[in-house]
């Protein structure tokens, strides 16, 4: 919002915004700032598809912000998988069965008639598997739980991009686009290229839980 706000100085509401996708299109065409530019596409239907782009970019490079949430979450769910579990889990699936024996073998410790110190040497000879109930229910709790640390993954992912510079070469590319849009050629389309990372970590998530229930 403040991109559209600040940036372009764009009097949109938030609210309006939220209510109708279609607003920032036009606050884009009616700006008067960019009215001189607008006017030399040849046809209303050119300026509505110029005015369309520019949502579209805005669109992608808002969306960034949440796919480097994504990634944070996963770095750092690789991070404790490692220490906790010694093993990858670069996604919440893929630690959820860790976590689930982990709670398996807890309560089956806690429950084991002789004593928790014998239930402890008992289950640390035999092991003892979680129950694929367990295993549901611990993947949706991560995920949960995953989603709430994603809302202010920012906080810890937003001064380390800003020391590597990496906000300052992103905004540099939208701006890059906007000025091919408005200059007439727009051969230079903003893509952000998080969202291609965060989904490949999602594949290395779901790849490593394929791997693991076929190795089980």
């Amino acid at each position: 919002m403040l991109i559209v706000t600040d940036l372009l100085d764009l009097p949109l509401d938030e609210g309006a915004a939220a209510r109708d996708p279609s607003a920032l299109a036009r606050a884009v065409l009616a700006a008067p700032q960019f009215r001189a530019m607008i006017r030399t596409r040849g046809s209303a239907a050119e300026a509505k598809a110029l005015g369309q782009r520019i949502v579209g970019s805005l669109g992608e490079y808002a969306g960034a912000r949440s796919a480097v949430a994504e990634m944070t979450t996963t770095l750092c769910v690789l991070v404790v998988g490692a220490l906790a579990f010694q093993a990858l889990t670069p996604g919440m699936i893929s630690m959820a069965p860790g976590v689930a024996d982990a709670l398996a073998r807890t309560n089956a410790i806690a429950s084991f008639p002789l004593g928790q110190t014998l239930g402890g040497m008992w289950y640390g000879v035999f092991g003892v598997d979680a129950s694929a109930w367990l295993v549901g229910t611990t993947v949706a709790g991560l995920v949960m739980i995953g989603s709430v640390f994603a809302a202010f993954a920012g906080v810890f992912a937003d001064p380390l991009q800003s020391r590597l510079g990496i906000h300052r070469r992103r905004l540099g590319r939208l701006l890059d686009t906007l000025e091919e849009e408005f200059v007439g050629r727009g051969d230079k389309p903003f893509i952000a290229r998080e969202h291609f990372f965060a989904r490949l970590l999602d594949l290395w998530d779901a790849l490593a839980s394929a791997v693991r229930i076929f190795r089980n």
